[in-house]
């Protein structure tokens, strides 16, 4: 009995140092506000390869107004995939001008690749629909993009 008492205790002490880990993690990221077609929102900003990595994995939710911004060291054909990913997304790849050139959905826990059409040096990642339900779509522009961090 005392093995089974010691054996939870631990387990649940791990589990709490690793949620803590990972709040923290998230706790440091860089934060920016954005504007698409006079829509607001406030995006975490992925702009090291750990974060870039990790993205949206593992989360249950997302506000309604919250999103991740991505920013790549390079301007590429950049694709996006939803392993370990709990929340249904939609990303919009965003050229250095700050331009959406697609809007993919994504569907969570596949590894599809959803690739951006022409070279990006950003994708932004919303709820499923975000930007459907706001008439957004691929040629707006993305105002305040320009003040994001530049990627480590």
């Amino acid at each position: 009995m005392k093995n089974i008492l010691t054996s939870t205790l631990f387990r649940f002490l791990l589990l709490t140092v690793m949620a803590m880990g990972a709040l923290h993690a998230r706790a440091q990221m860089p934060e920016i506000t954005l504007t698409i077609s006079g829509n607001k929102l406030n995006a975490e900003v992925a702009a090291t390869n750990p974060e870039r990595m990790q993205g949206l994995m593992h989360r249950r939710m997302m506000p309604e107004n919250r999103g991740m911004l991505f920013v790549f060291t390079e301007e590429a054909n950049h694709a996006m995939w939803m392993k370990n990913t709990f929340i249904p997304l939609s990303v919009a790849f965003i050229d250095s001008k700050g331009y959406i050139t697609n809007i993919e959905d994504m569907k969570p826990h596949t590894e599809d690749s959803h690739p951006a059409t022409r070279p990006v040096r950003y994708a932004l990642e919303m709820n499923l629909g975000w930007f459907a339900k706001r008439g957004i779509k691929a040629g707006m522009k993305i105002e305040g993009i320009e003040k994001a961090p530049a990627p480590r």
